[in-house]
């Protein structure tokens, strides 16, 4: 990709994701994404009803009669993107490729976040770290974060989400709302990881997927290559029993996963290259709101 064509690419996805994040997900995102630390305001007077461990002592000595401090909402977020770079997002048989749908899911997030004037970060991750990015604010930061979701190309194929999790316990000090955009194919187990995570900060995963790793379709012989391990092979598409194998494989995956993520009590969703992702994404926002 030369410099003319990233520049048209960056500023196709800063369109769009600019105008969803201001339209569409203004509102969803502020209600569903709040801080969780609390500011002191003000003072005033007790009230029947107030918890009498926010009574300002200082404040009720000086007056002679109760006051409590009041607390308001930090609203500013640190927001991390943990974004699988691995070699299987490099597929897609509809729309795009799952690599181009988790960027563009990415930018909207991102553009939400500045919007709320949150910190945004990044964590590529395969089956290690690939590159950390420290959260800025700012929009020439997240063009600079589009660009290398658009050109990054890391050192190793196969994936780790537990990697990239301890990964973000070391390097954020301070409770974020941490995203992990991926396929989740992964052989190694993540739940602890995912839980440790999920206990200092605030995690949610979005399962990018193709609908073919759903159901297998009836096209013959085809030649296929598994794209973390290089691994070459022919299948006989026309065999009803390898579909439904296929169809049983991707359906304990999915089990298992489910089953990972609510042990860890982290909100997720699941969508496909040819989903409606505003839809999902917007879905995700109400059920935490």
């Amino acid at each position: 990709m030369n410099t003319s064509e990233l520049l048209k690419k960056v500023r196709k996805i800063e369109i769009k994701a600019i105008g969803l994040s201001r339209e569409v997900f203004a509102g969803q995102y502020h209600s569903a994404f709040k801080g969780r630390g609390m500011a002191f305001s003000e003072v005033r007077e007790y009230q029947y009803g107030d918890d009498i461990r926010d009574i300002d002592w200082n404040v009720t000595g000086r007056f002679h009669r109760p006051y409590i401090k009041v607390f308001e909402e930090e609203r500013e977020l640190t927001v991390m993107l943990l974004i699988d770079v691995s070699g299987s997002l490099d597929f897609g048989t509809v729309n795009q490729l799952k690599r181009e749908c988790a960027t563009e899911i990415a930018a909207t997030l991102a553009f939400s976040a500045i919007q709320n004037n949150d910190k945004i970060g990044v964590i590529f991750f395969s089956d290690h770290v690939e590159k950390y990015i420290a959260p800025k604010k700012g929009r020439k930061h997240i063009l600079f974060l589009i660009r290398e979701m658009l050109t990054f190309t890391p050192v190793s194929r196969k994936t780790n989400v537990g990697a990239g999790l301890e990964y973000l316990n070391k390097v954020m000090k301070r409770h974020c709302t941490a995203f992990i955009i991926s396929d989740f194919y992964t052989r190694k187990d993540f739940s602890q990881e995912l839980r440790i995570a999920n206990r200092k900060h605030d995690v949610v995963a979005i399962q990018v997927y193709d609908p073919r790793a759903k159901e297998m379709p009836d096209v013959g012989l085809v030649k296929v290559v598994d794209a973390e391990t290089g691994h070459q092979m022919y299948i006989d598409t026309h065999d009803s029993r390898l579909r439904k194998a296929h169809n049983i494989y991707w359906e304990e995956r999915e089990q298992r996963l489910t089953d990972i993520l609510k042990q860890g009590h982290v909100n997720s969703v699941a969508i496909a290259t040819d989903d409606d992702y505003v839809k999902k994404l917007m879905s995700l926002f109400s059920k935490r709101s």
